[in-house]
């Protein structure tokens, strides 16, 4: 049960509310030097021994300055968002509030993804050397890929896997392979389903702030999840439809913990279907378990844990029944990655210039409220233990607890670089404590995020 503290202090406040802005600003800052500071020394290694593997540290682009037929787009978009987004936000009746939120973030990512043109930036993303399409062809017996998944994860190794086949469980491969028997073969579908099922997030994460804070942190939120520069990276990865899946997967048990849902039994059974599916398209995805932990927490119950429980063995029963073995594949994936370019990628650099990655990509309106979250960090925990937690403490241990998770990920030197398209599934939940912003700052942010994005697209050359 959700409980309110009517003591506690109201969303976007802070001790001294003119500190607060200038705190605000002062991490805004912070978060600029630690991208100027990676881009610098990441610039002088890259120089001198090439060890990053990445042409623009720390992001893996390349600096190709250009515009595209998304250029108006994403520009009219933006504006659109910065001027009318939080009065929509807070005025659309609640019905619409979500579907809404989803049409604004898919014409943000079409928009961006645009910007590189359709086959470049769409239809052929998700056709090059490194990716699931190039195999399609292998999986004509799906249960015997299955069963040989692991003979061709190491590099040497007949027939070994393309980088990102390798790199993820079959769950990923899977789904394409799926698509392409149901006649939406080839790269321009397999990017349209990334887009549209990627951008599903956002809604996933506003029906997560409905249940387990309030609505009007929610609508607080909604342009902030939208207008977000990891947006970039949505279209087209495959990585923005694993975040979607992770996201309904907390959204699901957030509605079954509250017991808002009509079916709460049925929304814990498909949290856990979606969280083991979750696990079966990227390995560091596990890591997803902490939100969900949060989610039993905040509400103080454990009610849907053994529903959740259930549905989280019935993919990895399938698979295993199908013969692949996850623990042998992850195994596996460890030696292949230190094989390749992981292990040449200095640790000492990246465990540090990943959250410069995850800055731009997140944003410098996360990076502020971020600051606010850590602030009432103390209160939050405080109230936790009491059971008086108000919505934007809760908000507040639900970002907190994201964050966290993505510093085990980065400790883990599992994911040494490409973390702005790797940590989406992380990032999307960084991105809701944008709401603890004062309100009359919310445009002046907004337009900080639409420029970070307009800027990384039309200057770099992202992706693989």
């Amino acid at each position: 049960m959700k409980t309110e503290d009517r003591t506690a202090r109201p969303v976007g406040d802070d001790t001294g509310h003119r500190t607060g802005r200038r705190r605000d600003l002062i991490a805004a800052a912070a978060g600029v030097l630690l991208v100027t500071a990676a881009v610098l020394v990441g610039r002088s290694i890259q120089d001198a021994d090439g060890s990053l593997y990445v042409h623009w540290p720390p992001l893996l682009a390349s600096w190709y300055p250009h515009t595209g037929p998304g250029t108006p787009a994403a520009v009219v978009v933006a504006a659109a968002v910065v001027a009318y987004g939080p009065p929509l936000a807070d005025r659309v009746r609640r019905r619409a509030l979500l579907p809404t939120a989803w049409a604004a973030s898919l014409a943000w990512v079409l928009s961006l993804a645009l910007i590189d043109g359709w086959g470049r930036g769409i239809a052929e993303r998700l056709t090059t050397k490194h990716e699931y399409l190039q195999v399609i062809d292998r999986f004509q017996d799906i249960g015997a890929a299955l069963r040989g998944f692991d003979d061709h994860i190491l590099i040497g190794s007949q027939g070994n896997w393309p980088a990102h086949v390798a790199g993820h469980p079959p769950g990923a491969t899977l789904t394409f392979v799926l698509l392409d028997r149901i006649g939406l073969g080839g790269g321009a579908w397999a990017g349209v389903w990334c887009i549209v099922v990627g951008s599903s997030a956002v809604p996933a994460a506003l029906v997560t702030l409905r249940a387990l804070a309030d609505e009007r942190l929610a609508r607080r939120a909604a342009p902030f999840l939208v207008l977000a520069p990891v947006a970039v990276w949505t279209g087209t990865s495959a990585d923005a439809y694993f975040a979607a899946v992770a996201a309904w997967s907390v959204a699901l048990l957030a509605l079954a913990a509250t017991r808002s849902v009509r079916l709460p039994r049925a929304a814990a059974f498909a949290s856990g279907l979606l969280y083991g599916l979750t696990c079966y398209l990227s390995y560091g995805l596990t890591l997803i378990a902490v939100l969900l932990l949060t989610v039993l927490v905040l509400t103080r119950t454990a009610r849907p844990f053994p529903l959740v429980l259930l549905g989280a063995l019935v993919v990895p029963a399938a698979f295993t029944l199908a013969g692949y073995n996850w623990w042998e594949g992850y195994r596996l994936l460890v030696e292949r990655y230190y094989q390749g370019a992981g292990g040449l990628r200095p640790y000492s650099y990246w465990v540090w210039a990943n959250p410069a990655c995850t800055t731009i990509a997140a944003g410098l309106a996360t990076v502020a409220g971020l600051r606010r979250a850590a602030a009432g960090a103390p209160g939050a925990v405080r109230a936790l233990r009491t059971g008086t937690t108000c919505a934007s403490q809760r908000l507040i241990l639900l970002t907190l607890m994201a964050l966290l998770a993505l510093l085990a990920a980065d400790l883990s030197g599992m994911s040494k670089a490409e973390t702005e398209r790797i940590w989406q599934p992380f990032i999307l939940w960084l991105l809701p404590a944008a709401a603890l912003l004062p309100t009359g700052t919310r445009r002046g942010w907004l337009t900080a995020q639409a420029v970070v994005a307009l800027l990384v697209n039309h200057l770099l050359w992202t992706g693989w």
